[in-house]
């Protein structure tokens, strides 16, 4: 929602502007330089990334349009969902976590999140280096140092769309130039005509222009700018179950590790601690 309302906000404030200084509006209709500078970008999108970037930022580009699913609400379950499966194994052992990370779907524990069930990176994460607890074979170090790992492959995994998109954006400025040299090029042909069809012929070159610095700092570049705050975001959520199992390795009780895992989260939608210990009360009485 917010996206439409930064370009509604964009396009009156340009265009409102324009016409307030008593330009014609009519005169900024021009299909054909759109059409040339908007071609030139897809075209350049094409060749410069390989079938798995022009994917998936087609895939992310949906995305943008609706809010951010990164709230209190799913840090709340994801820190309830890490206490119940840490309190568990305290419980009963590390053993009686196999059902419940073999098939997540299946898991009673995991049944009660839905919000984290739905996202395979989130469960496939926490599920891996629980699997890996259960083994026995790694210390804290060796688990630490490989969570790291993954988490800098899934950041870097997860800004390929957004540099995709900046690079796309850095190039319109340019592709308006282009298309605004056509232009000048048609009317130098054109040299002929009388004046105040040459100066038409002028405007409508300056258009080109215009409409690629438009399309890149009000269009697309905002939208890579939103894509790497949700990729900020999803990290988050991977570096909460990282401290959070790191501070059970260590031997700090569940209530205490999730705690640890709390105090990772972006200020804005972290819960406070008495949030988080009423919340964790309620999930023990259940």
């Amino acid at each position: 929602m917010l996206v439409f309302i930064g370009y509604i906000v964009t396009l009156l404030s340009v265009f409102g502007g324009y016409a307030l200084e008593g330009g014609h509006l009519g005169a900024l209709v021009q299909p054909i330089e759109l059409l040339m500078i908007g071609g030139a970008g897809v075209g350049a999108f094409i060749v410069g990334n390989n079938a798995k970037a022009i994917k998936a930022t087609l895939k992310a580009l949906p995305g943008l349009l609706r809010g951010s699913r990164y709230n209190k609400s799913l840090y709340m379950q994801l820190m309830a969902l890490l206490y119940m499966l840490l309190a568990k194994a305290r419980k009963d052992g590390m053993l009686a976590l196999e059902t419940d990370i073999d098939a997540p779907a299946d898991s009673p524990l995991f049944s009660q999140y839905p919000k984290i069930l739905n996202d395979h990176h989130i469960v496939e994460f926490l599920t891996d280096y629980l699997r890996l607890m259960i083994s026995g074979n790694m210390n804290a170090f060796e688990i630490e140092s490989l969570m790291d790992e993954e988490i800098e492959t899934h950041h870097h995994e997860g800004n390929v769309p957004a540099g995709c998109l900046h690079k796309l954006g850095d190039a319109m400025p340019a592709f308006g130039i282009v298309a605004a040299v056509m232009g000048v090029v048609h009317t130098m042909a054109n040299a002929g005509l009388p004046p105040q069809e040459l100066g038409a012929l002028i405007a409508q070159a300056l258009v080109g222009t215009f409409l690629g610095i438009l399309l890149s700092y009000a269009f697309i570049g905002p939208l890579a700018t939103l894509l790497e705050q949700r990729v900020d975001e999803s990290t988050k959520m991977l570096q909460c179950i990282k401290v959070t199992i790191l501070a059970n390795l260590n031997g700090y009780a569940p209530a205490l590790a999730v705690e640890f895992g709390r105090k990772v989260l972006f200020s804005t939608e972290r819960p406070s601690f008495i949030e988080l210990e009423e919340h964790v009360r309620q999930v023990k009485a259940k």
